[in-house]
This record gives C-alpha cells, structure tokens and sequence, in this order.
C-alpha cells in the first residue's frame, strides 16, 4: 500500500463505504458513515494486505484516515 488514497480504496471495497480521496484528512468523527466498527475491520484488512500487524494502539489515536494510512505504513 502506498498511497492513503489505496487504503480508501481498500475501505469502500470490503467495508462498503463511499469514501473519497478528499475524505483522508476529514476527522473520523465527520465522516458519516464511519464509526469503529469500521476501524477495527480496516485494521484486519490492513494486516491482511500488508502481510504483518498494524498497531492498533496506534490506530486508536489516529484522527483521520490519513493518520491510520501513515500507522500502517509506518511513517
């Protein structure tokens, strides 16, 4: 995964959302359909893809998609 707009990607084709590439900076609590059920299968799905675990501590603390794209890739 190399981009956040790829983890986007990612989230609207297993998860089902209609996120856009505008959305990566957006706080996960003005995004309206996102909540944590949705964070905690894109970590699975991270993990998946990326062939290793994501900390989820980490991801807890992210406040936008942006931020969870640069926990998983480890930036």
């Amino acid at each position: 995964m190399r981009t956040v707009e790829e983890l986007i990607e990612l989230a609207n084709t297993h998860l089902g959302t209609a996120l856009a590439a505008t959305d990566a900076g957006t706080e996960l609590t003005e995004l309206a359909e996102w909540d944590s059920v949705h964070l905690l299968r894109l970590v699975a799905l991270l993990e998946q893809e990326l062939g290793r675990p994501v900390p989820v501590d980490a991801v807890l603390q992210a406040r936008s998609l942006r931020d969870i794209w640069a926990v998983a890739v480890g930036t």
